[in-house]
């Protein structure tokens, strides 16, 4: 158990936004500590959903459809982040997790699935010892403010742009 726990922020429109929750994860668990990653407008099978048959001490759960918002939300994808939010409430407030990310919170904001009041709310509910990472581009200002580190990654350069389709075990 921490002492104190601290709000990270990783955000930017670079690769490795959920690949740095995923090693502060690892290092969580290999510390002894239990992690909740809750994954905001996901619905893929990633390579990363099958950490928890191998990680005694990692609960992953996902909170979206088979793609992500591409223009304007659906209802369906309102309601998926709308209950993703109420389990994540649950999940800060236990006490049983040492980690809590909120993997592409960033982003359910800008597509607007969730305001930035209801999440707030829950983000101030964080217990003293919890450690708290939020993921995913467009982090919104009022989520820097509240952060205690803050990081963004920025794309120099990417194989995307040259047709490379994401690959499983790398990006998948």
């Amino acid at each position: 158990m921490l002492e104190k726990g601290y709000i990270q922020v990783y955000t930017g429109n670079g690769k490795g936004k959920t690949t740095a929750a995923l090693g502060i994860t690892l290092r969580t668990i290999c510390a002894g500590n239990k992690v909740f990653f809750g994954q905001f407008m996901k619905g893929q099978n990633y390579s990363e959903k099958k950490a928890c048959q191998l990680l005694a001490g990692l609960t992953m759960e996902q909170f979206g459809g088979v793609c992500f918002v591409n223009g304007t939300p659906t209802e369906k994808d309102i309601s998926d982040a709308k209950a993703g939010l109420e389990k994540m409430r649950t999940v800060l407030t236990s006490g049983e997790y040492d980690l809590v990310v909120f993997d592409e919170i960033n982003t359910a904001l800008f597509f607007q699935l969730l305001t930035i009041d209801e999440f707030i709310a829950v983000l101030d509910l964080k217990p003293e010892k919890t450690e708290v990472i939020l993921t995913g581009r467009y982090a919104p200002q009022e989520i820097i403010d509240r952060a205690d580190l803050c990081t963004e990654m920025k794309e120099i350069k990417h194989y995307y742009n040259a047709g490379v389709d994401a690959r499983v075990g790398i990006e998948n």
